[in-house]
């Protein structure tokens, strides 16, 4: 059981174009070309900001994309406009500690979300699926505090266009 950090970046390490878009990963794949299923398959809970959830609202039927899993948005909003999402105000460390460490934990975007986790050495696992796209300037995945954090290539993917690494936290 872990946090776990699975996402799709730019092969210059961006999740969006600076206008939070994600156009450039549409018109790459899908995740039917991919281990999604598979991944999402072994989680309990997602986390994500309010901007990742926004993106997910314009996919049409969103309420069905994350139908197994307990899914939070950590926004100042009191309520979301999507059945099975429930907003969460207040720091992403917190409310990852009360949930405990017997549930998969899937952060699902925003670096506002996985840079406080990374900072507190939270993340277990990251699976980053790198796509053939440069954007030269957005949302970059990482923005945690300076310091050094290592983690182990544990298995390297290819699906269609995309190169998917999968790392492991390393312990000391």
């Amino acid at each position: 059981m872990g946090v776990y950090f699975y996402g799709c970046i730019t092969l210059d390490g961006y999740l969006a174009d600076k206008s939070h878009n994600l156009d450039w990963l549409y018109q790459t794949g899908t995740t039917e070309e991919t281990g999604y299923e598979n991944f999402y398959q072994g989680m309990d809970i997602t986390l994500m900001g309010k901007r990742t959830f926004s993106e997910i609202e314009k996919l049409g039927d969103a309420g069905e994309i994350y139908p197994t899993t307990q899914n939070y948005v950590f926004t100042h909003s009191r309520q979301l406009p999507l059945k099975g999402f429930t907003p969460v105000d207040g720091s992403v460390v917190e409310f990852v500690k009360q949930l405990g460490r017997e549930k998969n934990i899937w952060v699902v975007g925003g670096n506002t979300v996985l840079s406080p986790l990374l900072d507190h050495d939270m993340v277990d696992c990251m699976v980053i699926q790198i796509a053939p796209v440069l954007l030269g300037d957005g949302i970059p995945l990482f923005s945690q505090k300076e310091v050094v954090r290592r983690f182990v290539l544990e298995e390297v993917n290819k699906y269609g266009q995309f190169a998917e690494l999968v790392y492991r936290r390393k312990h000391s």
